[in-house]
């Protein structure tokens, strides 16, 4: 018996230590004062997602589109319902494609590399996430607000955690 207690305690330290390492790459939402109050979603940085919002000059919505790249955020495409003020001149931005479709506009080909985004929770603007890289009347939206209270500074970032953190901390998923 006594030969197995140390081959037994090493697999216990290695199983207790692969729990704690950081392996899971997630989409972490975090409140930027309190990061205790904080939600992850492996699948969100998987698949991409949609940040969504009532845009605050023209009050039409909007859904930007993300995806993880090399630990960082990745901006590839916004999608507008109304243009006018607030929204970018076609020559504000080098290499980007706009087009117009029966759902609105869109800027595609922005490819802006952000390593987190700080945003505010907006009561007016109801912020919301949603999975994919598409968006569509029927895509499923979380609503900030039903994680964060309203004006709470969050941070958005990609970043690798413990398994048991991201079990602890994970986000209800679409």
């Amino acid at each position: 018996m006594k030969k197995f207690i140390v081959p037994i305690s090493v697999l216990l330290f290695i199983a207790a230590a692969g729990l704690c390492v950081p392996s899971v790459e997630v989409l972490s939402l975090s409140n930027r004062k309190r990061t205790s109050e904080r939600f992850y979603s492996a699948e969100l940085c998987r698949e991409g997602f949609v940040i969504s919002y009532t845009h605050s000059v023209n009050k039409g919505r909007v859904h930007d589109f993300y995806r993880a790249v090399n630990g960082a955020l990745l901006l590839e495409k916004t999608e507008f319902v109304s243009y006018g003020a607030g929204i970018p001149e076609p020559d504000e931005i080098p290499g980007a494609i706009w087009s117009v479709t029966e759902s609105g506009y869109f800027i595609s080909g922005l490819n802006r590399k952000i390593p987190r985004l700080v945003m505010a929770v907006g009561i007016t603007a109801r912020h919301s996430i949603a999975e994919g890289r598409v968006f569509s009347p029927k895509t499923e939206e979380l609503f900030l607000t039903d994680y964060f209270p309203p004006q709470t500074s969050l941070i958005l970032q990609i970043k690798r955690v413990p398994i048991v953190e991201y079990m602890t901390h994970r986000l209800n998923h679409l």
